[in-house]
Order: C-alpha cells, then structure tokens, then sequence
C-alpha cells in the first residue's frame, strides 16, 4: 500500500516516513533531485521509504510512474511550486483530495483576495495592473490608493512583491515588474500595517482546527523577507478562539474543505487581515515546531488526509512541548556559498540551538532580498515563543554564513 509524495518541503520527510509506517502505508518520494533532501534522507535508515528520479514537471512522466506504482493509495503534494500538478494528478487517478478547482483557486492571489471581500472578511479589493504601463499605474491609483502591495498573483517565498507608498515607488515597482517573469498576473492589494502572522490549521470536512499561530519577523520596509518565526504565539484569553473562528470563515469563503492550510496574515489594528492562503504545511521549519511544540508527529494528519480519512488530529488532545523558534541564516553578499563559520559554538549556548542546512557547498546565491538567498536555518527551543526567539537569534548571531565572489 503505497502513498506517494510529489517532491516535498523541503524539511518534514523523516516524520512523514515515520507517519506512513505508523500508518501502515509506504511512503515512495518522486523528484527532480534527490540531493535537495539530502538531509532528511541522511538521517533515515536504509530502505526507509522508495525515492524515484524522474522529471517532475513532466506531468505524463510522472503520471506513467503513477500507473506502475502497486497499490497506490493516496498523492502527497505539499509544495507551491506542484500544487496543480498534484491536484490534476490526484483527480486523474481518482484519488481522495479537494476539488483541484479549489487549489486552483487558492493560488491565485488576486482572485482569493476579491473572494474575501464578497464574502465582508477584508476591507480591501485587488485590482489586475494589465495593460500599458500608464494604464495600469492610473487603475492602481484610482482602484487602490496608496500605500499599495504589488505582486504575482501565483508568487511564493517574498519573491516579487513591491510596497508602493508614493507615485515614485509605485513608477520604479511597475518598471521593475515588466522586467520580471511573473508565475501569474500582476496585481495590486491595499497594505495593511501590522505585525504579520502565520495560522497553522487542519480542516476535515469543513470544519478547522487551529493548531497554533506562527509569528512572522519579516525585514524593514520596503522589502518583505523572511527572517524569524516563532511558535506558538500566546494571544490574550479569547482572542485564539476568535482567530480560529475567523479562519474558519477564511477558508469556507474559498471552498477549502480539508487537510492543512498556511495563511498568512496581519493583525491591524482593526483586526486581521488575509495576506494569502497557501494550501499545505508551512515551509522551512514550521513542520517541525508543530510536531516539537504539540507533541505529536502532525506529519500523521497528512498521510490520513491523502488516504481520505479524518486526521486524528482534529480532535487529539496534544501533549504539547517546548516552544520553538527559528531565524533563517541569509549571507551578508552574494556569491559562491563557501559554509558556515561557528557551527562549533551552538553547544554551549542555551535552547538546544541546531543547524538546518538549506544549500550545498559551491550553490550559487544570487537572490538577498528574499527568501531564496537563506542557506540555513538556526532553530532553538525554551518554555515561550518569546523566549526561543531570543535563543534562536543569540544563535544564529553566534554564526556568519560564507561566501565568495562567483568565479574568484
């Protein structure tokens, strides 16, 4: 009985391996590039799951494995990047999974936000900058205002986002955008101030559970990067039950009816405010601080979903566990990743302070100004989010990722 999984995140294989077997079921990985989970995959033990190379934007290739793959019981698609794919695949071989419409819908920014404002949950509509350039800038104006986001409306990862908070900005983020091959159409958004947070839910059947808030430290304006998350966020009595119901709304508003969801949003001071709804388990290590912080290997409620069952998640009572943080490891220039100075120095700081390796020695980085640039992550853990926050950030100050000038 075998579920197989469409590339993955790019930390969370071992506990999904782990939750296939506990499950009963065998777990076979399909990727471009086995060398991407190498971590994950040196921590296994030999023959732990069944890894197949094979070109993974070829939907008709991966489908032909799909067809010679025995007792195939479930597809796992829990990355941006092959959510659709995922999505036509599971429908094509008549596999439990939400409607691929939905997921289709999800990724779509621009749509998801119009939604949202049908349905009274955001105080703002998006409107599409197509056309000629002085158009676009004239719609955005009128439809809009300033202060204004600017982004792909199918974008991840921070990349290509622009806050415009004057005509200036908003003439160089147009210019800067025509330059860009977007992944959808661009578009614009009202910008909400505030602190920005990801909810961490399981829905079945149309009802979700919130499983956590994860805090989101992002750079200074007017750039978005990742750099700190924390969980679980402690909201004042009340305001998690209000959140969770709010959520609730979110997500039935898009027809999403079951398994994980990732929203990211603002907290203004009018109240939250949607900034996406990813369709899957969070990135980077947030897979991991859910199973630290609740006690369970969340990972379960996954491989349940794909075989079309409740996760028992949805109604565990969790035994929860230390708070935990993490600070994405970004080098000061770009260049030829050379390694990590200081490594040596985590043991003997407090939170059981690890690195998380993202990039290889001599990967190329290119890209500071989000989320691709990190080569690392720097994880910790204490009694509070609070508290691992400043444990996560002593540690990765403790750290200097290398690099050198590409070709010198």
């Amino acid at each position: 009985m075998t579920v197989v999984c469409l590339e993955s995140l790019t930390f969370g294989l071992g506990h999904l391996v782990r939750a296939a077997d506990r499950l009963g079921e065998r777990l076979l990985l399909l990727t471009r590039d086995p060398d991407y989970y190498a971590y994950e995959l040196d921590r296994l033990p030999a023959g732990a799951l069944d890894v197949v190379e094979t070109d993974t934007f070829d939907v008709e290739r991966v489908a032909e494995v799909l067809g010679r793959t025995p007792e195939l019981r479930g597809l796992i698609s829990s990355t941006d990047t092959w959510t659709l794919a995922g999505a036509d695949l599971t429908a094509r071989f008549a596999l439990p999974g939400l409607d691929p419409e939905v997921l289709r819908f999800t990724r779509d920014k621009a749509a998801v936000r119009n939604r949202l404002y049908e349905a009274g949950l955001t105080r703002g509509r998006a409107a599409e900058a197509a056309g000629p350039q002085t158009e676009a800038r004239e719609l955005l104006l009128k439809e809009v205002g300033l202060p204004a986001i600017l982004k792909d409306s199918a974008g991840t990862g921070s990349q290509n986002v622009w806050l415009v908070r004057d005509e200036e900005e908003l003439d160089r983020a147009l210019r800067e955008a025509a330059e860009q091959t977007l992944k959808g159409r661009l578009f614009a958004e009202p910008y909400f101030g505030g602190p920005v947070y990801s909810a961490e839910t399981l829905t079945w059947a149309g009802r979700t559970r919130l499983l956590g808030v994860s805090s989101r430290l992002m750079s200074a304006e007017p750039r978005f990067r990742e750099e700190i998350t924390a969980f679980p966020v402690a909201f004042p009595e009340g305001q998690g039950a209000s959140l969770e119901r709010w959520l609730d709304e979110v997500l039935a508003a898009v027809g999403y009816t079951d398994r994980f969801a990732h929203v990211e949003f603002v907290l203004t001071g009018d109240g939250p405010e949607v900034v996406e709804i990813n369709p899957r388990i969070g990135g980077a290590l947030v897979g991991e601080g859910l199973c630290r912080a609740l006690g369970v290997n969340v990972y379960e409620a996954m491989i349940e979903g794909a075989l079309g069952r409740r996760p028992g998640l949805m109604d565990a009572e969790l035994p929860g566990g230390p708070a935990v943080a993490f600070v994405l490891g970004y080098p000061a220039e770009p260049g030829v990743f050379t390694g990590v100075a200081g490594l040596d120095r985590l043991a003997d700081l407090p939170g059981s302070p690890a690195w998380y390796p993202v990039r290889q020695v001599g990967d190329v980085v290119e890209h500071l100004s989000d989320s691709r640039g990190y080569a690392g992550i720097v994880y910790a853990e204490a009694e509070t989010a609070e508290l691992a926050t400043h444990r996560a950030v002593a540690a990765a100050n403790a750290l200097r990722v290398l690099t050198e000038p590409s070709g010198g």
